[in-house]
């Protein structure tokens, strides 16, 4: 069988190997499309934390069953399935209080462990979740959205307050979406003109600005000077993240789910005095992709434009470097098989 593997920052290689054979507990499975997300792209450039090379990258996937035992879930052969890429220990303090997205010991498959970029793959069978009646198209962005769901979730968001969206990448759309379906008011900030006026026509946001100068006076503005009671930093950038802070209202909470890989710094007064709540958000739960599923399922998500960009697996080393450019249009690239 085929795989693609990142030897090295900047360098993909198609190589071929034997198909796996499923151990027990675990199922084999036929890979049918991959999500492209900025883990990859930050691995593909070398700027990936917890990362090692050489890596088969893939970790937002739809897959077939090939080969399955009896198993509790009562999945059988050719069923459809969305896998959840976290492996965890279900030892740690974090898996026993039920945060299996944050265990002591977690490996997510595509970036601590080999993930999906080749045809067949043998996954335990507690990591699939049935499909249910979603397209190929949506299985493959169940993990990223259930990234934004898990957040959403974690700021615990209220019906009618006011939140700010910092990055129009899939994360944060994915996030905005989600937050408009829980009844928030979403203010969404990028640099991009283009991500702007997708989250508007497409997402349905209730205000899009340029995170230019005067960010700060248009979110005041917005809010008659409240400001938001959450704030989601979606860009993973070092500026972005120290200084996101300053959107969100006195007593709101401030959620970074987007990852830096360096230290970051805060003026400590100024977030002591908004008793601001911070919080990271990491991976997602099973509750949290059996709502996007149930989302995806209702057609409430704009799929059909979110998925910008689509090739086959043997032509994807060509246009990786295209899609690093959000000048491009890319959103959300995927790779079929």
């Amino acid at each position: 069988m085929k795989y693609i593997v990142c030897q090295k920052p900047g360098e993909f290689i198609l190589k071929e190997k034997e198909k796996p054979i499923k151990k027990p507990g675990e199922a084999l499975l036929k890979i049918k499309k991959v999500g492209i997300c900025g883990t990859d792209l930050h691995a593909y450039k070398g700027n990936q934390a917890f990362f090692t090379y050489p890596r088969i990258l893939g970790h937002e996937l739809a897959a077939r069953i090939e080969e399955i035992d009896e198993n509790d879930k009562g999945l059988k052969p050719s069923e459809s399935v969305v896998v959840m890429p976290y492996l965890s220990c279900k030892k740690c303090i974090a898996c026993r209080n039920g945060k299996t997205n944050c265990c002591t010991d977690l490996k997510v498959l595509g970036i601590h462990t080999d993930g999906g970029m080749q045809e067949f793959v043998s996954l335990p069978i507690d990591l699939l979740i049935p499909a249910k009646n979603l397209s190929i198209d949506q299985m493959a962005i169940v993990e990223p959205l259930a990234i934004g769901a898990h957040a959403i979730r974690r700021a615990q968001i209220k019906k009618g307050e006011t939140i700010v969206v910092i990055g129009c990448g899939p994360i944060g759309i994915g996030i905005m979406k989600l937050a408009k379906i829980a009844g928030a008011k979403v203010i969404a900030m990028d640099t991009n003109t283009e991500r702007i006026d997708f989250v508007k026509n497409e997402i349905g946001v209730d205000h899009a600005i340029i995170a230019d100068k005067k960010k700060f006076e248009s979110v005041a503005q917005l809010t008659n000077g409240d400001l938001a009671t959450a704030v989601f930093d979606a860009t993973g950038h070092k500026g972005a993240l120290e200084t996101g802070h300053q959107y969100m209202a006195h007593g709101g909470r401030y959620i970074l789910v987007g990852l830096s890989k360096g230290e970051l710094s805060f003026q400590h007064p100024v977030i002591h005095a908004k008793e601001t709540t911070l919080l990271c958000s990491r991976n997602a739960t099973l509750d949290d992709f059996e709502h996007v599923i149930e989302v995806l399922g209702s057609g409430r998500f704009p799929i059909n434009s979110y998925i910008t960009h689509t090739v086959h697996f043997t032509e994807m080393i060509g246009h990786f470097d295209d899609w690093l450019e959000p000048s491009n249009g890319v959103i959300k690239a995927t790779v079929e098989f």
